[in-house]
């Protein structure tokens, strides 16, 4: 049994915020310049966000991989393991885009999905040595290194996106310098290699049996519902602005306002569940995501995409965070590697189909963008409910079997 102490906790918290803020500025580069280097790329439009699809997809392969690891080597392994991909992953994309190859591009994000998945591990890390009380607050508090992200990244955009003759070759350039300069910092991480089972120690329950604690499947159900509509909208909206009429540097600045409402609110998202409860909270975030779609299809004027991608940032943080507190208090040490890997492999295959679909909504419905754009808006409308309709059962059940 792993004790808790929330000193070491408050530490390893810094350390993983700091790996948030550096190696995590690669992903809103990548979903923003990723559908736009696609499209140049791809043979067919409703291919453009393949890649975007591919990186979800790579995210699911690793994340069962990359738990066991981690759950035999410990969390610095796995996270040194997560940043490598990511380089080796920005060095093939960079080879595609220099040849002009769709599919070495598009391989090449199955292995930046490799640091994708690691990087959904950095809230699990947060509470390894958390106690109850400080748990959402070390989950929240690694989410809110994100802010430093959602800065950073659409600034290295701007910076790098036509800073070589190869559009948008200097971008993953610059996400191999983030990799392999960003994982130093894990030097610094209290994460000590897990003990060796023993003969007759608890083996915990199976992935059927976790699957059937109502509380663990809500709270998979609504962190994946979180996530996958995210994903949907984000990955088309750069597609969106362009295709009404607006600059790539207004796509980019979109994203970055987008990627500051997911994590700002993570200085004191923590402190809400605690004053409200998990249930509410992610009750707060699903509700959110549906204002946003609203807002989405009102209208294309420049203030109505600001406002529906930040409203799609706030949504996620509520929901996303809500459920991985509530999967956090209701596993046991010896289940981790077999909780947490299930969990991502099921968030990130719902983020796949929804990636994928997002690509095919947005160019091929309609015959334009903001008809493709509404499209993709309305897709969210029955995960919603699903989401939802998990949560009020769960809320109406006697307290003593959730």
């Amino acid at each position: 049994m792993i004790q808790t102490n929330d000193t070491l906790a408050r530490r390893n918290m810094w350390v993983l915020i700091a790996a948030q803020a550096i190696l995590g500025a690669q992903m809103p580069l990548i979903f923003t310049v990723g559908g736009l280097a696609g499209s140049t790329l791809a043979p067919n439009a409703c291919w453009a966000t393949l890649p975007i699809s591919l990186t979800v997809i790579g995210s699911m392969l690793w994340a069962q991989p990359l738990s066991a690891l981690m759950q035999r080597r410990g969390r610095r392994a796995g996270f040194v393991a997560g940043a490598l991909a990511g380089a080796a992953g920005a060095g093939v994309a960079s080879w595609g885009l220099y040849s002009g190859s769709f599919l070495i591009f598009g391989l090449a994000s199955l292995l930046t999905g490799g640091y994708m998945s690691a990087q959904g591990f950095y809230r699990f890390a947060a509470a390894d040595l958390a106690s109850e009380t400080f748990r959402p607050k070390a989950i929240s508090g690694v989410m809110a290194g994100g802010l430093a992200s959602a800065i950073f990244g659409p600034q290295l955009v701007s910076l790098t996106a036509q800073a070589m003759v190869v559009p948008f070759l200097g971008s993953y350039l610059a996400v191999i310098a983030l990799n392999l300069g960003g994982m130093l910092v894990f030097a610094a991480l209290h994460a000590p290699k897990p003990v060796a089972r023993v003969a007759g120690a608890p083996q915990g329950r199976s992935r059927r049996q976790l699957l059937r604690e109502p509380a663990i499947l809500v709270a998979v159900v609504c962190g994946t519902v979180s996530y996958a509509l995210m994903n949907l909208v984000m990955t088309s909206s750069p597609l969106a602005v362009v295709g009404c009429g607006f600059q790539t540097s207004d796509a980019a600045n979109i994203v970055s306002a987008h990627v500051l409402a997911m994590y700002a609110p993570s200085f004191f998202t923590g402190h809400v569940i605690a004053r409200l409860g998990v249930e509410k909270v992610i009750a707060l975030g699903l509700t959110i995501l549906a204002a946003s779609g609203a807002v989405a299809m009102s209208g294309v004027a420049l203030e109505q995409f600001y406002l529906a991608l930040i409203l799609l940032g706030l949504g996620w943080n509520f929901g996303f965070i809500g459920a991985t507190t509530m999967i956090a208090a209701h596993h046991r040490p010896e289940e981790r590697g077999t909780m947490q890997g299930l969990n991502d492999a099921i968030v990130f295959g719902g983020v796949s189909l929804a990636s994928f679909s997002s690509g095919g909504l947005m160019n091929c419905s309609g015959g334009s963008a903001q008809a493709g754009w509404s499209a993709v808006n309305m897709a969210m409308l029955p995960f919603l409910i699903l989401a939802g309709g998990a949560l009020i059962w769960f809320a109406l059940r006697p307290k003593e079997t959730r």
